[in-house]
């Protein structure tokens, strides 16, 4: 009878299937944490989506952002964000809000995920995690930069420059057509890209958030 071969100690193994074993244990394992990082591959959103997976939607400029360890999760950075709030379109924050989000690229960690004092943002932000992580919902597509259009007013733009933001929604925005500009309408009609005045997008998010109004 032929001897049982003895087991291979996972230590004696080449040092490249090591690499690989580990690389795969960290990707299994960095899944939820992975989906708050602004290069992650996310589904197309449409509006309606963004708002139902949003817990706090809010207006504001950012007073600090700052990269920061988990104090849970060993090795995993994060960059802490105080948005001074100008208005909360759904949810209860009031004053300021802060929130944390994970960046385990390098990039993202150097450029603090694009983040900057003084940045003007509407955020559809997802609740926090058990380890108290968040992001905005469809990461880029969530995250609303503000800044004046040609007309003088205020104008937000998503990460994506809005493509896709109404697609599907010709039933819902039905009632809001006698509510926002024509600028809007014409993406409604459309589906065009480019900036939206930020009070037509306030106002369509209330309508598609309407139980979720501050008291």
């Amino acid at each position: 009878m032929r001897p049982s071969p003895e087991p291979v100690s996972f230590w004696c193994l080449p040092r490249s299937i090591l690499r690989l074993l580990v690389a795969a244990f960290f990707l299994a394992t960095a899944i939820p944490i992975a989906s708050a990082q602004s290069n992650a591959v996310t589904l197309p959103r449409n509006l309606s989506q963004l708002v139902s997976e949003a817990d706090s939607i809010v207006l504001g400029r950012v007073k600090s952002v700052s990269l920061e360890p988990h104090p849970q999760l060993r090795n995993l950075m994060m960059v802490v964000v105080t948005i001074q709030l100008e208005d909360t379109v759904v949810g209860q924050s009031a004053g300021a809000y802060t929130f944390n989000q994970a960046a385990i690229d390098k990039r993202d960690q150097q450029q603090k995920m694009g983040y900057r004092v003084g940045q003007h943002l509407l955020l559809l932000m997802m609740r926090p995690s058990g380890y108290g992580l968040t992001s905005p919902a469809g990461i880029q597509q969530g995250r609303f930069e503000i800044a004046p259009g040609a007309d003088g007013k205020l104008h937000a733009v998503n990460g994506f420059a809005n493509a896709g933001l109404f697609r599907g929604m010709n039933s819902q925005l039905k009632s809001l057509r006698s509510q926002v500009s024509q600028k809007t309408l014409e993406q409604f009609d459309g589906q065009n890209s480019g900036p939206l005045p930020l009070e037509d997008l306030k106002t369509i998010i209330r309508s598609l958030a309407p139980k979720r109004l501050p008291q």
